[in-house]
């Protein structure tokens, strides 16, 4: 790069800079949805610790991996929307400590749907194997579940990590301790990085998409039959899709961003909180609806503890 790197942090940082009065407001509101949905998934995982009956299955397994997956990715995004407001810029080494289970936890999403959808499939499509599979042996079930949670990460690190250890080997210690405007194209700039990344987005988008039109046209089929089991799974995985699908344009955000603010440089500000917010929040948003509130065992338990139901004497039967 002919920029050194001061010199690019003072443009990065003077696009990211808002008046006051919008850098509080678009906090406050940032904050707040963080807050509500961490609050929705803090309950959940009560829901699911303080009764064995979820334990012991590996959809709410993998669906509450999903939940502390988002809660981690949330709380990581907001912290570094936060400092950018608040500092500016920070040190390279302090970023990386912050960015890196951001991405890591971004990763994990996609995957972790495909995951659940191919659950979906098998208890759809092949009941009896199923069965035989989950009933018999529940322990044996949780350990394999764990094993693809394992996965999950593994896949995660191995698109990962690389960009740290290119980092390490290319980048001048200066750099390390300098200051940036906190973002993955900041601290990981090289060339070889962004062709790397470019590569396995490439590959995560074909993996999972491949995985829900596979299950979900199975689970269709299905479903002609008038299984009410195999259409309400038809329907998780198209509100999979569409969480894949919000999960998936963060891999095309800087490059929408770029045309947006080129046809709209009077809103580039706006352009960026707007983005954030669909890209980062609202996907963290979906993951309590699909499960958490659609799924009849989760909703029964799930009440006894929200605050909506033990606030109302009138349903106060339902933490009995």
């Amino acid at each position: 790069m002919n920029v050194t790197p001061g010199e690019s942090n003072v443009t990065g940082a003077a696009n990211y800079r808002s008046t006051f009065v919008m850098a509080v407001s678009k906090n406050v509101i940032v904050v707040v949805l963080g807050i509500t949905i961490n609050y929705i998934n803090a309950t959940m995982i009560h829901t699911f610790n303080k009764h064995h009956i979820f334990k012991m299955n590996p959809r709410f397994i993998l669906f509450i991996h999903l939940v502390v997956n988002d809660m981690i990715q949330l709380t990581t995004s907001i912290s570094l929307f936060i400092f950018t407001y608040t500092f500016h810029t920070i040190y390279v080494h302090l970023c990386c400590l912050l960015i890196l289970p951001a991405i890591f936890t971004t990763q994990n999403t996609p995957l972790n749907l495909a995951f659940m959808a191919a659950e979906c499939y098998i208890a759809v499509c092949i009941p009896l194997r199923y069965n035989t599979i989950c009933t018999p042996f529940r322990l044996h079930t949780v350990k394999r579940t764990y094993i693809v949670i394992g996965v999950i990460w593994t896949m995660s690190s191995l698109s990962v990590l690389p960009d740290v250890f290119i980092l390490l080997a290319t980048e001048p210690l200066e750099f390390l301790n300098s200051r940036v405007f906190c973002h993955r194209e900041t601290v990981f700039r090289t060339t070889y990085s962004q062709k790397k990344r470019g590569v396995s987005n490439i590959l995560f988008l074909v993996m999972v998409w491949l995985t829900l039109f596979y299950t979900y046209f199975r689970i269709m089929f299905v479903a002609k039959a008038a299984n009410a089991d195999a259409k309400k799974a038809r329907n998780t995985i198209l509100l999979h899709g569409f969480q894949v699908l919000l999960c998936m344009m963060v891999y095309v955000q800087p490059l929408l961003n770029q045309v947006l603010t080129y046809h709209f440089p009077s809103f580039v500000v706006l352009i960026r909180f707007v983005s954030f917010i669909i890209y980062q929040i609202l996907p963290r948003f979906i993951s309590p609806i699909v499960y958490g509130l659609r799924d009849t065992t989760f909703r029964k338990y799930i009440r006894r503890y929200l605050c909506v139901v033990n606030c109302h004497p009138k349903m106060a039967h339902l933490r009995k």
